[in-house]
């Protein structure tokens, strides 16, 4: 899951891959802004057929939040 959604923060935002870790903070380590966090939540529950809440976005801190997140459905 990691690496699907290491290719989306690439493709689609443009993040270079090397940033890309488990611990990096999607808003201070890879400057996403609250925008580019909705298009993310949207790409997902796109890519992988699911719904994801505002309430379980807003705890999206770290990629490892999402990973953890996309693989308890």
């Amino acid at each position: 899951m990691f690496e699907k959604l290491k290719a989306l923060l690439v493709e689609e935002l443009q993040i270079d891959e090397n940033d890309i870790s488990m611990e990096a903070e999607l808003s201070n380590d890879l400057n996403i802004n609250s925008i580019e966090l909705a298009d993310l939540v949207m790409m997902c529950e796109e890519k992988f057929g699911i719904e994801i809440s505002e309430t379980d976005s807003n705890k999206f801190i770290t990629v490892g939040d999402v990973v953890n997140y996309l693989e308890s459905l």
